[in-house]
């Protein structure tokens, strides 16, 4: 469903990304760990399409990044980890808007069904007024508006409660489950990564998350 084979990316005097391979199946969860500056986000922008690798390939459903950016784009949904989202309008206004925006022409009502599968109620509230967990699930939703088939999220649940964290969880769970869509993200939170995922990719030099995962019974691969 999704390869990527012999990847890098590198900065003005820092290598990032080097000699990456990897293969996700349809419908997978896969976490992706590593210390800070490992290159994970690199890694999501590069499957995002918002950078491109210096070298390897990428695929997507068959598809080169080479050579069908456009039909890519369409398929990808991601969340970056700074939250997006126009905080003077209210949830309705921001589905709304992005639905514009998107490949895929939803309904009002299909627009807050999305919310409502993540327990984000608040379809009249400005955003504003939001909880962080509650932002956290509009971003999301928004990201699933063109229908995705690989769904890329960087840290979709860091600073934020427990609860919005368990509910965020469960529906990736259910839409891994239920929509056969493949989902790749990133977390330090160890709990989520045992709980949720299907399998780890550890990314980066530090040995600590390939160790840990592995001592709890977690399959882990290392990039």
């Amino acid at each position: 469903m999704l390869n990527v084979e012999h990847i890098y990316k590198n900065y003005p005097k820092k290598k990032v990304i080097e000699d990456i391979s990897f293969h996700v199946k349809k419908g997978e969860i896969i976490g992706l760990v590593g210390e800070n500056g490992a290159g994970k986000s690199t890694l999501l922008n590069l499957l995002a399409t918002t950078m491109k690798p210096d070298a390897g390939t990428i695929q997507l459903e068959g598809l080169s990044y080479d050579d069908a950016l456009a039909n890519i784009r369409q398929k990808v949904g991601y969340v970056p980890q700074e939250i997006a989202i126009w905080e003077d309008f209210t949830v309705e206004q921001n589905m709304r808007y992005f639905e514009k925006l998107s490949f895929v022409n939803r309904t009002k009502e299909a627009c807050q069904q999305l919310c409502l599968d993540m327990q984000l109620t608040h379809w009249k509230e400005r955003v504003s007024t939001l909880s962080g967990g509650m932002k956290r699930k509009l971003n999301l939703a928004i990201s699933l508006l063109n229908d995705p088939v690989l769904l890329l999220l960087d840290e979709p649940t860091v600073g934020i409660d427990l609860k919005s964290k368990n509910e965020i969880g469960k529906f990736l769970v259910a839409l891994a489950k239920e929509k056969n869509s493949t989902i790749l993200y990133t977390s330090h939170d160890m709990d989520e990564i045992t709980n949720y995922c299907d399998r780890v990719y550890a990314i980066g030099h530090d040995p600590f998350y390939t160790e840990y995962l592995a001592g709890k019974n977690v399959h882990v691969e290392k990039l």
